[in-house]
């Protein structure tokens, strides 16, 4: 029997040419966007003033299940794809575990990250419509940094929003942003008038994902040259994101594998829609029957603690509403969470899967999740991103989880990026200088204060 290398690269042949929309399996659909004016579901008509005319047909595309990716996109993502497949033999002998472990790494592009896979298609279409440039949001800074890269390469402005407290806390995300010639402003900001509305009633907010996508739709929406586009949570990203699930799952027929379980962090839903869609494909359609896990910090608990409603994608309110596992609009996640996953609300297509039955969540403490990824880097060789290790620490418990049951499970999980950028969260945590929140009933009160009070969400 032949041993299973420990890492599998697909040849640029074998790279898929199309997305997969998972919608288009979907038993139940996601309740619609609702128009913020009319409560009525948004059209396409209702989205061109914030999307691109094309990201707004993929947005509202619930019937095709295969999108061909443009030929330009395919040769930018030739530079850093097929991504590769690894196995973790020296953490599944570290751990004693029987179960083999898998990880699809995303972190080998200049990015760091697997943003890039949306960045580039969204900045395309922008350049196809004649848009001079587009704004959007970050958290952590890995969407900002691949948003500035795939802008730099189409010739587009790139206006970023980045949370405060991340702003402050990882000045080389910006400077990266930078040198691909972004132009990146602390949210919320003095240059909105809904950044400027949020500091008037907060003057020492350190900003959240929601009040930074309100200050970018606005600032796309007062012109007519640009454009908005956003990193995760949205039905257009995770469609994009599929080619790394599309990508695992061809690797490991050629190993002759395929997932017991299925394992991915969890902040807007980017990565674990785009990992798991066509494994979740196959359990929808009774194929197979893997368990998919997501991951999410403690300190943001959407999944596991939040309310499945429709609400706002913003802080500002300027959005439309959408269905889905959320903390309220107005919820502000701590500063001293250090990772990503900080958005106050959940992928409207994990939302619905996830209140169907067909994935479960788990939420853990950052320090947890660091002693994980420490573990991780001393077996693997690969610093991951704080966010990755949310999943990196879902799959030690189930591995481990095996040790006791003696199952030899397969287990595949996200390692989205690299940690390169999160040195201070590191040092932190080494220095014991790291703590732990997790937010009462009455602090998560606050946010579900914040839902909108329509007819929708009676009951609720």
């Amino acid at each position: 029997m032949t041993k299973i290398p420990h890492k599998l690269f697909l040849t640029e042949d074998q790279m898929p040419q199309q997305w997969f929309n998972l919608r288009a399996v979907m038993q139940e659909q996601p309740d619609p966007m609702l128009h913020p004016g009319t409560l009525q579901p948004v059209t396409e008509a209702d989205l061109a003033p914030i999307f691109c005319e094309e990201l707004a047909r993929q947005e509202l595309d619930e019937t095709h299940e295969f999108i061909d990716i443009p030929e330009q996109v395919l040769d930018i993502y030739k530079m850093y794809r097929p991504s590769s497949l690894i196995r973790a033999y020296d953490l599944e002998k570290a751990l004693g575990t029987p179960a083999k472990i898998y990880y699809k790494y995303e972190g080998n592009n200049t990015s760091g990250s697997h943003k890039l896979n949306s960045a580039v298609p969204q900045a395309y279409y922008a350049k196809m419509q004649g848009l001079s440039g587009v704004t959007t949001e970050t958290g952590a800074g890995q969407w900002g940094t691949a948003l500035s890269v795939a802008c730099a390469y189409f010739d587009l402005s790139c206006d970023v929003y980045m949370v405060k407290c991340s702003y402050e806390q990882k000045p080389f995300r910006k400077a990266m942003m930078h040198v691909f010639g972004a132009d990146v402003v602390p949210s919320p900001s003095t240059l909105t008038q809904v950044g400027r509305k949020i500091l008037a009633e907060n003057p020492d907010t350190t900003g959240s994902l929601g009040c930074a996508i309100s200050e970018a739709v606005e600032a796309a929406t007062t012109g007519s040259s640009k454009r908005y586009v956003l990193g995760s949570v949205l039905n257009q990203v995770l469609l994009h994101q599929s080619i790394i699930g599309l990508e695992s799952k061809l690797a490991m027929e050629m190993l002759g594998e395929y997932p017991d379980i299925v394992v991915g962090c969890a902040g807007g839903g980017s990565n674990l829609g785009g990992l798991i869609a066509p494994f979740v494909a196959d359990k929808i359609r009774g194929v197979k029957n893997p368990r998919i896990v997501a991951v999410e910090p403690a300190s943001c608990p959407s999944l596991t603690r939040g309310k499945y409603a429709y609400d706002f994608c913003d802080t500002g309110k300027v959005t439309p509403l959408a269905r889905m596992y959320t903390l309220g609009s107005g919820f502000i996640p701590a500063p001293n969470h250090a990772g990503g996953l900080r958005y106050h609300g959940m992928s409207p297509i994990l939302s619905k899967l996830y209140h169907d039955g067909y994935m479960e969540a788990v939420a853990y403490e950052q320090s947890k999740v660091f002693e994980a990824a420490v573990f991780f880097a001393k077996h693997e060789t690969i610093l991951p991103a704080p966010e990755s290790s949310h999943a990196i620490k879902g799959t030690i418990d189930e591995a481990l989880r095996c040790k006791e049951t003696g199952e030899a499970k397969t287990i595949l999980f996200g390692l989205t990026g690299t940690g390169f950028f999160d040195m201070t969260a590191y040092e932190n945590y080494l220095s014991g200088k790291m703590t732990d929140y997790i937010p009462t009933d009455a602090d998560l009160q606050k946010g579900f204060d914040s839902l909108p009070d329509i007819p929708q969400n009676k009951g609720i």
